[in-house]
């Protein structure tokens, strides 16, 4: 297994996570997107949750070519454990310009038949402080060869604490072989979050046999039921929803999309806001140029209000543009300040205290 430490390997670790992460204790968000020019991984902080400011100038916090078989990332995911308080991230192991950047000769990985973006891999990575990450590339079908060697992707991979099994599960996009549609599937990670343990399994079927659907997000319910969030391409693609009690099955079908877009969109990611009994869903609005993220509130998960877009509305993207399939989670106020301290130092600057 490899480490990827974001700076020079002889500076100190910073804070540890700690086990405690209640929602009392938490003071700032955290932002984790990718863009298509980088394939690579950013961070951003919000102390309000409206106003998002990138550290590290808006420069990636990791490449992708350091930790990634196609040399870029995709769909960063990053989730904070109830169980140890570690933080995990789940990433797309994916270059979707691999041929124009001289990183292999054909347009996929491999031919064509296995369909657009067509990689077998995910990215699988560990912190306690934010800074200091271990990373595994996983390959699907080398863990499991014999249902799924013919693998046509692997996408979008997030992760979520099992409760009830006692174990972190990770659920991603998979298109099974050439020529099938996507679905989502979900498995089973071991403690070190180093590789999947269990065979993949369907988080549902779509009623629609010809319908793709991709990129689920799972957030906990304040009754102890799960809200899951989807994307269903149809015309447009969007972002639809199901409830269950159980983490792993869904079978709550809507007909309707809670995104308010004209055209599609996809990537959602659920998160509260701190203090609040309101939820954000976030999309990423692929269909427009640049591209931008969308956002609705909740408060009860059956009715959505508009929230606009980044720099259209309450939300603000302060010194980046263009973001992709990003994820948000509440993180202490002090460990935001440390991440920004942190990455003003390494570009030579300084940083006052704020209390």
């Amino acid at each position: 297994m490899k480490k990827i430490l974001f700076a020079l390997l002889l500076l100190p670790v910073m804070g540890h996570a700690q086990k405690n992460s209640s929602e009392e204790k938490m003071g700032a968000y955290l932002f984790t997107f990718f863009n298509d020019p980088t394939h690579s991984l950013f961070m951003a902080i919000s102390y309000d949750g409206y106003s998002f400011t990138a550290v590290n100038e808006g420069k990636p916090v990791i490449a992708g070519d350091t930790i990634a078989e196609q040399h870029g990332i995709r769909d960063p995911h990053i989730y904070r454990s109830p169980h140890n308080g570690m933080f995990y991230m789940a990433l797309t192991d994916l270059h979707v310009f691999g041929k124009q950047r001289g990183l292999r000769t054909t347009q996929w990985e491999r031919d064509d038949k296995y369909g657009w973006g067509n990689n077998r891999g995910l990215v699988l990575m560990r912190s306690k402080d934010l800074i200091h990450w271990t990373h595994k590339e996983v390959r699907i079908d080398q863990l499991f060869p014999e249902e799924f060697g013919e693998v046509g992707c692997a996408w979008a991979p997030q992760t979520i604490y099992d409760q009830e099994k006692g174990r972190l599960m990770v659920y991603f996009t998979m298109r099974k072989g050439p020529g099938e549609r996507t679905k989502l599937y979900y498995c089973y990670a071991n403690d070190e979050f180093t590789t999947l343990e269990t065979k993949p399994q369907l988080l549902f079927e779509y009623p629609d046999e010809k319908i793709q659907v991709l990129d689920a997000d799972i957030c906990p319910m304040p009754d102890g039921r799960f809200f899951m969030t989807y994307v269903a391409q149809e015309n447009p693609g969007g972002i639809k929803y199901m409830i269950s009690d159980r983490i792993n099955q869904y079978n709550d079908y809507h007909h309707e999309q809670i995104d308010t877009e004209p055209r599609g969109c996809e990537a959602p990611n659920t998160w509260k806001r701190i203090g609040e009994d309101k939820w954000v869903v976030m999309y990423d609005i692929y269909s427009t140029n640049p591209h931008n993220f969308g956002f609705v509130e909740t408060t009860d998960f059956k009715t959505f209000t508009p929230l606009g877009h980044f720099n259209e509305g309450v939300m603000k993207a302060n010194n980046f543009i263009s973001p992709k399939h990003g994820s948000i989670i509440p993180i202490k106020r002090s460990e935001a300040r440390k991440l920004e301290k942190y990455w003003k130092k390494r570009n030579g600057g300084k940083m006052k205290d704020k209390k």
